[in-house]
């Protein structure tokens, strides 16, 4: 083959031309048309699948023994302590030793703190030694007497034998008569002087403070080196109090019922008390009395309850729910383990019970299996979900696990 036959199977004709330009131009529409529906899907993705699903929530809460079903009336109040000491010592001096801190448990009799004792060990020293000397005066005193006595006694023998004048008989009598005197003086200033040593050795004692009972310690309000007296002189320098003792058995509740419904609460009555800080534990408890007063101010009467079962999570000044009952709820009555949640907040997914969970702003699903017993409009789930969790309120179809949501919350 020649070269003019190479040169002619090389070139292109026009037709040819015409057809490959058609086509190589319908490809960038073809790209921009794929680019522009790829655009739209993620915009479109972007706005519903990230969209929020407002959703209508209401918190699981724990089932009762339902003992409020039969609650006349609720009313809020405080734990008081009954008794309550704030400890000090009954002498003014400078401590010492302070030897309690908040929260140590101390029994009758058991030393707190020590005052100086010094000028009271030598007031003590003192007074000890005045009552020796007037214990010694009256042993010579009836040494004394004793003697005179003798020589009364021989003295009317002889006058009596003409030996000696009636007159040294009677003097005799009269020096015996006048030492028995001065005896019972000085047995007189011996039990003073005993007296003496009684109040040394009390004061003396005050140089120890201890519990006047069992308790706790609330407060500690002073240390060691200050200056404590059972009166407030001295203003700010002078501590009026060592601590704060309370007896935990004493502790009961306070409440304050409106005047318009005190009618319904008698002595003796049963109820039942809830701490805000453990909203979930119920205490036993009754009626001690009403209070024969009304506050003017809040039109409410005081009530005292007592708290039948004593515990250390129990601490004065503590918010009270206390609901007053009918009758006593049952011993062996005991709530259902689980939690309480509304009937519609249970949806069937993919053939199962589930309950969507709203954290952090997302739903979760969780499976579940709800309990037969039904509790009004609440189903009780013995599983899977804790008291306190914000459940979805008829979740809708759209709904899934991860799903953005915004609440709005409602009370079961």
């Amino acid at each position: 083959m020649d070269n003019a036959d190479l040169l002619k199977q090389l070139r292109i004709e026009r037709h040819q031309r015409e057809d490959h330009g058609s086509r190589s131009g319908r490809w960038p529409w073809a790209i921009g048309v794929v680019l522009v529906l790829i655009l739209l899907g993620g915009l479109g993705w972007m706005l519903l699948g990230h969209s929020a699903v407002v959703v209508q929530t209401a918190q699981a809460v724990s089932p009762t023994t339902n003992s409020e079903a039969g609650a006349v009336l609720q009313a809020t109040g405080y734990v008081t302590a009954r008794r309550q000491a704030t400890v000090s010592a009954q002498i003014t001096g400078t401590l010492t030793a302070v030897l309690i801190e908040e929260g140590d448990h101390v029994n009758k009799d058991q030393v707190l703190a020590r005052l100086d004792d010094s000028a009271y060990k030598a007031a003590l020293d003192t007074a000890v030694a005045q009552a020796d000397a007037a214990h010694a005066l009256v042993a010579q005193y009836q040494s004394q007497l004793a003697q005179n006595l003798r020589d009364a006694t021989r003295e009317e023998s002889l006058a009596t034998q003409g030996l000696v004048s009636t007159q040294l008989a009677e003097q005799a009598r009269t020096l015996a008569d006048s030492t028995r005197a001065q005896l019972a003086s000085q047995q007189k200033t011996a039990i003073s002087a005993d007296a003496q040593v009684v109040e040394a050795k009390v004061n003396f004692d005050y140089c120890v403070v201890r519990a006047p009972f069992n308790g706790v310690i609330t407060t500690k309000d002073a240390q060691v080196g200050e200056i404590i007296s059972p009166f407030s002189a001295g203003g700010g320098f002078t501590r009026t109090g060592i601590g704060t003792i309370v007896d935990m058995d004493s502790l009961e509740v306070d409440v304050d019922v409106n005047e318009a419904y005190i009618g319904r609460v008698k002595p003796d009555m049963p109820a039942e008390a809830v701490l805000d800080a453990y909203p979930d534990w119920k205490i036993p408890a009754h009626v001690i009395a009403i209070v024969p007063a009304a506050d003017r101010g809040k039109a409410t009467v005081k009530v005292r309850v007592a708290l039948e079962h004593k515990d250390g999570r129990i601490v004065p000044d503590m918010g009270v729910r206390v609901s007053f009952l009918e009758v006593k709820p049952k011993a062996t009555e005991q709530a259902p383990k689980g939690v309480l949640v509304p009937a519609n907040a249970i949806v069937q997914r993919d053939g199962h019970s589930v309950v969507f969970v709203v954290a952090n702003g997302k739903a979760q699903q969780r499976a579940v299996q709800p309990s037969t017993q039904e509790y009004g409009e609440l189903r009780l789930v013995p599983a899977a979900l804790n008291a306190g969790d914000n459940v979805v309120v008829s979740p809708p179809a759209s709904l899934r696990d991860g799903s953005d949501v915004q609440t709005k919350t409602t009370t079961p």
